[in-house]
């Protein structure tokens, strides 16, 4: 039986161990602090998730850490997301098709909906040799906070 919408809203959302399991994979405190954290901080690196679970009390090696992102985006759990000349970012958004906008000042990276639909959104051409199945967009600029910083005073 499908569950009604209000029924949906209703339920609560998944635990980071029901996830892990659902994607087949044991639920070790690594995997569950990783995901847990990445779900509150979207668009972090490796080196702020890491910093992140050991203040929250946590104990995890870095090359743990490093595993777990690994293993995420390999089973579609997390996306990594590389803006040139930064360094890679992972959040649980993936599987969807949006891009991204990488402030030029701070780094700020935050997410873009796609406006043309399904994946591809941007084909690579005329030549039939290649079969595209993803587009990644990357829109660059200044975030709010760092407009208003540089905004000259009047």
């Amino acid at each position: 039986m499908i569950p009604s919408p209000n029924e949906d809203r209703k339920r609560p959302a998944p635990s980071p161990a029901e996830i892990l399991r659902a994607a087949g994979l044991r639920a070790t405190g690594p995997r569950r602090a990783v995901l847990a954290w990445l779900g509150d901080h979207p668009h972090a690196t490796a080196d702020e998730v890491l910093h992140g679970i050991r203040a929250g009390d946590g104990s995890v090696s870095r090359q743990s850490v490093y595993n777990v992102l690994g293993s995420f985006v390999t089973m579609g759990l997390a996306r990594c997301v590389q803006p040139a000349g930064h360094p890679a970012r992972f959040e649980r958004r993936a599987g969807d098709n949006h891009h991204h906008f990488v402030c030029r000042d701070c780094g700020r990276t935050e997410d873009v909906e796609c406006v043309m639909g399904a994946a591809p959104c941007l084909t690579a051409g005329q030549d039939a040799r290649y079969v595209v199945d993803e587009a990644e967009i990357t829109f660059w600029g200044r975030c709010p906070s760092c407009s208003e910083d540089a905004a000259p005073a009047v």
